[in-house]
């Protein structure tokens, strides 16, 4: 078994791509990194195959054929990582919005604390959050309010995007019926993996804002998260989930 891998989705990221991929292999711990890249037009795969030549063995990207959504990407990523059997797998933005050096301690909350799935978050202590306009910020935490009324979950950054998932919890969830492409693939990961009875647990982190680069977030992607909260709602009450047999 293998040990960590970080996946990267990218769409148009040159400006970072680099800069996250030595930063993530300057790391005390080996983390490996999978960066699946939907086809950037500016170049962002010719920059991951040149650094590839560099880091021979931790470094790996995947290709697809056009835009077709965070959520999707995920999926890949997650499929890539469990047939190359690594134990520890994380998501994480590639604009640096997330600290690499957390990456160690979203490790440790799994590896020393029992936790199935470790969340970096935004709100758990406060607002950790800079470089945001104040209406995404009011958007944002007033969502994650909504979601944990809807959906009972008691997680305050269910929107998280920065996470480290234990293996078995990806082996479990059927990754096949995970519907949601954006915003909402984050909260019903999230869902899913606590219907299934595995143990979540949030640390706070500091969530900077890009800095270079174009953000990918949207009004159609609010509306997704909005109402799609209520569907899984709505499907959680007919569906089955099995519960995992630990070590």
């Amino acid at each position: 078994m293998k040990g960590n891998l970080v996946i990267i989705p990218t769409y148009n990221e040159k400006e970072n791509i680099e800069k996250i991929v030595r930063k993530v292999f300057s790391l005390p711990e080996r983390i490996d990194i999978l960066v699946v890249d939907d086809q950037s037009p500016d170049g962002t795969g010719r920059i991951i195959s040149r650094l590839m030549e560099e880091f021979p063995g931790r470094l790996f990207l995947e290709e697809r054929m056009g835009k077709q959504g965070l959520g999707t990407a995920y999926i890949h990523g997650f499929k890539w990582a469990l047939n190359a059997g690594y134990e520890y797998i994380f998501e994480m933005d590639a604009d640096f919005s997330h600290n690499p050096e957390d990456l160690i301690r979203l490790r440790e909350t799994c590896v020393n604390e029992g936790a199935d799935l470790a969340i970096g978050s935004r709100y758990i202590n406060g607002v950790t959050v800079m470089n945001w306009p104040m209406g995404r910020l009011i958007m944002s935490y007033y969502a994650s309010s909504y979601v944990r009324m809807i959906l009972g979950i008691d997680i305050r950054d269910t929107t998280a995007g920065f996470k480290c998932y234990r293996r078995i919890v990806l082996e479990t969830i059927d990754l096949n019926d995970i519907s949601f492409t954006g915003y909402a693939f984050q909260i019903e990961m999230k869902f899913t993996a606590w219907k299934h009875g595995f143990k979540l647990k949030e640390i706070p982190i500091i969530f900077i804002d890009r800095r270079e680069g174009v953000s990918k977030m949207n009004t159609k992607i609010f509306k997704e998260a909005f109402f799609g909260v209520i569907k899984m709602k709505l499907q959680s009450l007919f569906r089955k989930y099995k519960q995992p047999h630990k070590d």
